[in-house]
């Protein structure tokens, strides 16, 4: 199984971003993503999840309003629409996925990883 994020970058305050999550390895439509995100010095974080179906999904708090979460399971790709970013959305993204039906919003659960990519908002 290999996941493999795309699509950070260096960016201004305000601008957008989408992120993409190709999953290989495992059989479509039977595993849920999430995408994690840790900054320098903090605990990695959750900020959006997505269930086999594309039908439940989680935000955390920081990006709710700001980013959307979608998947095309014909192409095995999660993508992570983040919106009006903030100097606080400076992180290394993450991409997991856990062959479960529900998407879970800590790390634990989810035993594949992708290698992550870098976002960096500048003033």
């Amino acid at each position: 199984v290999q996941l493999q994020a795309s699509g950070g970058g260096v960016v201004r305050a305000g601008d957008s971003l989408r992120l993409s999550c190709v999953v290989s390895g495992l059989a479509s439509g039977t595993y849920a993503v999430a995408w994690f995100r840790q900054g320098p010095g903090k605990e990695r974080l959750c900020v959006a999840a997505i269930d086999y179906s594309g039908k439940l999904i989680h935000y955390a708090n920081s990006v709710k309003g700001r980013s959307t979460i979608s998947r095309d399971n014909a192409k095995s790709t999660v993508y992570l629409q983040m919106d009006n970013l903030q100097l606080g959305d400076t992180a290394v993204y993450y991409c997991a996925a856990t062959e479960t039906v529900v998407a879970p919003t800590s790390a634990g659960p989810y035993h594949y990883w992708g290698q992550g990519t870098q976002v960096t908002v500048s003033s």
